[in-house]
């Protein structure tokens, strides 16, 4: 499993920039808190990192303090904890260890170091080697005071513990006199520690102001090489534009000088190689005009045969559109006496129709009669006199064709 995101715990702003920049250098996400308190809050808020990185003086609570707090929380206890300190000591590394502590962390911190330690808590991670939290019930108190840099000198032998029953009977057998030479010991152990942390403040408030004034220097520095680069690339830019047009001008000059020079030297060669003359140009001029003129006559004998050969079509047009219009008529007026005869006809039969009608009732009635033994002769012949007269009378007269033709040739000539 690859250690992916760290927690950085140290009061220093250096000492934070110089570890995050190896961290980050290595692809690794990095946390920061400058001090204990805020690092558990961040534990409690942010989330579980991968590794914490934990100074080993800070002011308030310290590094050994805030260990104990982490893995006293469950939620927490299983977060490797490796210890940024001077102390190189083997004897300091085991303590640490049984406080919780993963591993220790030299500082300055180098690129080896760094990476040999995250190697080697990498591998423990994917093999699931990592030690188990100690418990917090038997702290040990001589291990919490080397942590904590009290000298091995000012700790006290207690008296041997005969039993329960020995230590309630007698209370007095575990006090330790206080004597003065224990109250020199604490004392130079409260003072020595008093002087680290105050020395540790110290030098890290310097180590912060350094940073921060090299910091300003830095970007000042920064800002007035900056405005240095763009001033002379400004100048460079302006130079390269002043000779270019410098140049150009040279150039533009020279290619117009070359130039004079050879249009005057084409001019006189053509006017030596060249024969044409005054009265050369005056023939052209006269060429020129009787083309003009031909081409002139040629355009007018090209127009009147056009407007010739249009009056033409149009005259033929236009007898062609009065035949077509006679014909028309011509078919219109047969039809009209074609529909006056066939209505004479139909007149005629229909008369024709009605006599045959009534000449059959009148053989039924002179069959009738016959049968009767009434006399016909005498009004027979009267009846069909009559009847031969009307049939006479109702019969239309017939149309000719050539009367039709001539009556339509009359309304056309109309």
């Amino acid at each position: 499993m690859a250690i992916k995101n760290a927690l950085l715990v140290d009061d220093s702003k250096v000492a934070r920039f110089a570890l995050s920049k190896l961290l980050e250098s290595r692809d690794m996400e990095v946390n920061m808190a400058g001090s204990a308190e805020e690092a558990l809050d961040f534990l409690n808020s942010q989330g579980r990192p991968d590794v914490i990185f934990m100074d080993h003086l800070m002011p308030g609570m310290n590094g050994v303090e805030a260990t104990k707090a982490i893995k006293g929380n469950p939620e927490t206890a299983g977060i490797p904890i490796i210890m940024c300190t001077s102390k190189k000591s083997s004897s300091f590394m085991e303590e640490a260890r049984n406080f919780g502590v993963y591993n220790i962390l030299t500082k300055p911190p180098q690129t080896e170091g760094l990476k040999e330690v995250l190697d080697q808590l990498a591998s423990d991670v994917t093999g699931g080697n990592l030690p188990e939290p100690p418990l917090q019930s038997e702290p040990a108190a001589a291990e919490e005071d080397e942590l904590l840099n009290v000298p091995a000198d000012a700790s006290v032998e207690l008296s041997p513990k005969t039993g329960d029953s020995a230590s309630r009977s007698n209370p007095q057998a575990n006090v330790v006199p206080l004597t003065s030479e224990l109250i020199e010991q604490i004392a130079r152990s409260a003072v020595k520690t008093h002087i680290n942390n105050r020395l540790h403040e110290l030098l890290s408030s310097l180590f912060d102001e350094q940073f921060d004034h090299l910091k300003r220097a830095l970007d000042e520095s920064r800002s007035k090489q900056d405005a240095v680069i763009e001033e002379r690339l400004n100048a460079v830019t302006e130079m390269v534009d002043e000779r270019t047009k410098n140049l150009r001008d040279e150039v533009a000059a020279e290619v117009n000088l070359n130039l004079g020079s050879e249009l005057a030297v084409l001019k006189k060669e053509l006017k030596k190689n060249s024969g044409f003359t005054s009265e050369h140009m005056a023939e052209l001029k006269d060429h020129i005009t009787s083309v003009q003129t031909i081409d002139t006559e040629f355009w007018q004998t090209l127009q009147s045969e056009a407007i010739q050969q249009a009056h033409e079509i149009s005259r033929e047009t236009a007898e062609d559109i009065a035949q077509r219009t006679i014909d028309l008529f011509v078919a219109q007026q047969r039809s009209a006496s074609s529909r006056v005869y066939t209505i004479g006809l139909a007149i005629s039969l229909g008369i024709f129709s009605v006599g045959i009608a009534w000449l059959s009732r009148l053989s039924r009635v002179l069959i009738l009669c016959q049968s009767a033994g009434v006399s016909t002769s005498s009004w027979i012949p009267g009846i069909s006199t009559r009847v031969a007269r009307t049939s006479a009378s109702s019969r239309p007269a017939p149309l000719s064709p050539s009367r039709s033709n001539t009556s339509g040739q009359s309304h056309l000539g109309k």
